[in-house]
């Protein structure tokens, strides 16, 4: 768990564009992943089982906006 969320803090310390739009986007990708891959831990060590059912919801749902994130910084083209 200490490395997911060491990972996500070192990985949106980004280069700041000065737009607000763009940063935000480009700072919340892995902030996301981070949440991925600390419910993915709960998942493998958890036991509690709605800490299980939440840690599969974040999941679902923060790839489903990393995949909006992505597209949208593609068709700003950032």
């Amino acid at each position: 768990y200490l490395a997911a969320n060491s990972r996500m803090h070192t990985d949106m310390t980004i280069m700041f564009t000065g737009d607000a739009d763009t940063d935000f986007m480009r700072g919340m990708i892995p902030h996301h992943q981070g949440a991925i891959d600390m419910a993915k831990v709960v998942l493998e060590h958890g036991s509690d089982p709605e800490v299980n059912a939440l840690a599969r919801a974040v999941i679902s749902a923060q790839e489903s906006e990393i995949a909006m994130m992505k597209a949208w910084l593609v068709k700003r083209g950032a």
